[in-house]
């Protein structure tokens, strides 16, 4: 599997609309789950594309990157106020036990997926609180996304996070990727 960090010298692809067609800002925001008074955070937030979709419905939003890079370049297009940037890898985020509400990672999932990282989220997440996770499927084509050498099938996610604890409550596979949504 994969586990590298998208180029930042391909930043701009990151903050292309048609991005919408693998997960609405609706179906994000229904799969979360969260209140306006939510702490959230975005693992992998890259330019804050679908950062920018869930701030307004959330009282604070940690945009987790750990190429501080994505960060200027997110700050240079302007970010919500409930937005903070955080330098830091999945498998060892700078929260208090129980701190996020939810969590959500938007074909990142590839780049951290490991048993450090998803017991990092069960630490961090509070019990109830939810983690959803879209990201490139190896049922894909290919076409779009990381090559498929460096993708996870649906059953490799669901059974990570049921290893960590979780509960997983949703789990689709679609056409090029997957959706996974599980709780603590």
């Amino acid at each position: 599997m994969g586990f590298h960090t998208f180029d930042a010298d391909r930043a701009a692809k990151l903050d292309d609309p048609a991005r919408f067609r693998f997960v609405s800002r609706e179906e994000l925001l229904s799969r979360l789950g969260v209140a306006p008074d939510s702490v959230v955070a975005d693992l992998g937030s890259g330019t804050g594309f679908f950062t920018d979709e869930v701030a307004p419905h959330v009282g604070t939003l940690y945009a987790v990157d750990v190429q501080e890079v994505m960060h200027d370049l997110y700050r240079e297009k302007g970010a919500p106020d409930t937005v903070e940037f955080v330098t830091a890898d999945v498998a060892s985020l700078p929260f208090d036990d129980d701190h996020l509400d939810a969590a959500f990672s938007t074909m990142t999932y590839h780049e951290f997926a490991t048993d450090e990282a998803l017991a990092e989220l069960a630490r961090v997440v509070r019990p109830g609180g939810s983690v959803v996770v879209v990201d490139w499927s190896t049922s894909g084509s290919g076409d779009d996304g990381p090559p498929l050498d460096e993708r996870f099938g649906l059953g490799d996610a669901v059974s990570a996070f049921e290893s960590a604890g979780f509960t997983v409550s949703h789990a689709e596979t679609r056409r090029e990727t997957f959706v996974c949504v599980a709780r603590r």
